[in-house]
């Protein structure tokens, strides 16, 4: 006689593999990772890379250009103010330059974090305080780059303004960017 135990009891049938629920459990967590990955493959091939610049010496050539636009906005001491009011859908703003109103055409673009296609490009003209606004029917809740320039592009003021969580955003040119007299 031996003195082994027999795994299984006497009689019982074997069942087969895909019968039993531990080796389907244990085949999920792969399971779930391939299909991740072929979702993340499919993402990867059908959306645009649009945060890839092809030119960076071109873009290093264009920073300079920036500088001196930065430049010229402190030696004016420009500023501004933006407010956008949603019960009339409006972007309300006024600009000033030693604390005097600026009356002067300009160009705001309001730039989207990740996607370029919902970009906004207003051209306003300013009244005689320095007061101006422009209709603007959707403002997205999301981080904007603003950047609000004159029409012959001669100088820049530029700042972030995460919408809804700012209501207002002021811009001021750096007074450490001003040109040494």
């Amino acid at each position: 006689m031996s003195d082994t135990l027999p795994l299984r009891p006497p009689g019982a049938a074997q069942r087969p593999w895909y019968e039993h629920r531990w080796p389907w459990f244990l085949m999920l967590g792969p399971f779930l990772i391939v299909l991740a990955g072929c979702f993340t493959g499919y993402l990867a091939f059908t959306r645009q890379d649009a945060l890839v610049v092809g030119d960076y010496y071109k873009q290093g050539k264009a920073i300079n250009q920036d500088l001196r636009r930065d430049r010229a906005a402190s030696a004016l001491a420009l500023a501004t103010a933006l407010h956008y009011d949603a019960a009339h859908a409006t972007l309300v703003g006024k600009i000033s330059s030693y604390q005097r109103a600026y009356n002067v055409p300009l160009l705001l673009h309001l730039a989207h974090a990740t996607q370029p296609e919902k970009d906004i490009k207003l051209v306003v003209q300013t009244d005689a305080e320095g007061n101006f606004s422009a209709p603007l029917p959707a403002f997205e809740r999301t981080r904007w780059q603003v950047l609000v320039e004159n029409d012959q592009r001669d100088w820049r003021l530029a700042g972030t303004w995460i919408w809804p969580a700012q209501q207002a955003i002021e811009l001021h040119a750096d007074a450490a960017l001003k040109p040494a007299e």
